[in-house]
């Protein structure tokens, strides 16, 4: 699990320390997810391949018991018994074979099942990030509001008192109803990011929400998940290959037969031993077919690995290229906060002073909320970028 940072986005997250994880997000989503029992049942099918290819035969050995008698004909006592104990015997290299394909088997499913994981922890990352947007704006419309009503309260005063115009008046009833609609809003934005999430996740969405942490450029990637998933894929695909070319009919039988029987009434039983060996044709169509498929599949895995990787690597490069660019613009949104910050502290004590009107201080006002709204904005985009990364990489929460 990757080390985590924090974004200082209003209220929106404190330290790593007190957040939930995505790393937590993603084992919420995975335990709810379908295909985790299905890669369950699929990795008890794949070991029990490896049992089977194990065995001392290629399938289990049969028994079968007879009986002849004359009783419901002329009933003089004649009798006879038949044991046979059957067991198949396996083609020479299909043994092996089996073997292998058993242990590719168990390598595809593990590949897969860490791939799902990772396709899934696409979607927790998505939608961790879209709340924490939505919370941003929550926060800004909440503090806008609170602005607005300050403001409203002062310039009424200041109306009643003959100060300002009813013009201006109006103006802070109107900006305190825009904030107010605008708070509503980003309520309505924040149950709809927070029902998302519970659905993926099945539980409430954390109050705290973490940054990952960049990949180290120093260390080595590590071999991505996807790209491993298909190479197990064509690894199975050639080991069933190798099975169909070395199991061209079915496989011999062996069988150990026991005979005792007798004439009639008064004869004795007179007991045999035998041995029997039966060796089914083979059929060079039924060959043909199932070498076709194998080939056809390990052909499509063949092909799916070449373009996997060239796809993992252009994710790769645009993913640096977004998180460069998101850090370049979180400093250009830093210094454009600086600047209207300052100017709103100006036109606010020019208001104040009555060296200015209400419109200049609305207008300064609400340059200052965007430019807030434009910071907050970059740093969520620049944790939603470097998580993008990450995923690209195939890190894992």
């Amino acid at each position: 699990m990757n080390k985590t940072m924090v974004i200082t986005v209003g209220w929106l997250l404190a330290t790593a320390s007190q957040a939930q994880t995505l790393g937590d997000a993603l084992e919420q989503a995975w335990s709810r997810h379908p295909q985790a029992q299905v890669f369950n049942a699929r990795e008890m099918e794949a070991q029990a391949r490896a049992e089977l290819a194990a065995g001392f035969t290629p399938t289990p050995p049969k028994i079968s018991l007879s009986n002849a008698s004359d009783r419901l004909n002329a009933a003089t006592g004649k009798d006879a018994w038949e044991l046979e104990v059957a067991m198949p015997v396996w083609l020479p290299g299909q043994r092996a074979a089996q073997g292998r394909e058993a242990q590719s088997a168990q390598s595809d499913v593990a590949a897969r099942r860490t791939a799902q994981r990772l396709q899934l922890a696409a979607e927790v990352r998505e939608a961790w990030w879209a709340l924490a947007g939505a919370r941003h704006a929550l926060d800004l419309a909440t503090r806008r509001e609170a602005a607005a009503k300050t403001l409203q309260i002062d310039v009424q005063r200041r109306y009643k008192a003959g100060e300002l115009a009813r013009v201006e008046a109006n103006l802070a009833d109107l900006e305190r109803l825009t904030a107010e609609s605008e708070a509503l809003e980003a309520q309505s934005a924040v149950r709809q990011a927070e029902q998302a999430y519970r659905t993926l996740t099945g539980a409430d969405a954390p109050h705290l929400l973490a940054e990952e942490a960049a990949p180290a450029p120093s260390v080595p990637a590590m071999p991505h998940p996807q790209l491993i998933a298909v190479q197990a894929q064509a690894q199975l695909a050639q080991a069933r290959l190798d099975v169909a070319r070395q199991t061209g009919r079915e496989a011999p039988e062996l069988a150990l037969r026991w005979e005792r029987d007798r004439g009639d009434a008064k004869s004795t039983y007179a007991n045999s031993v035998g041995i029997k060996l039966t060796v089914p044709f083979g059929s060079s169509a039924q060959l043909r077919r199932e070498s076709a498929a194998a080939l056809a599949e390990a052909l499509q895995a063949d092909a799916e690995l070449v373009l996997t990787q060239q796809r993992l690597e252009l994710d790769v490069a645009r993913a640096q290229r977004e998180v460069q660019t998101t850090q370049r613009l979180l400093i250009k949104a830093q210094e454009r906060l600086a600047l209207t910050e300052d100017s709103l502290r100006l036109s606010e004590k020019s208001f104040a002073l009555g060296e200015s009107d209400l419109p200049s201080l609305l207008r300064a006002r609400a340059a200052d909320l965007e430019a807030q709204a434009h910071l907050d904005q970059q740093r969520i985009a620049r944790a939603a970028s470097i998580s993008r990364l990450n995923q690209s990489l195939g890190v894992m929460p």
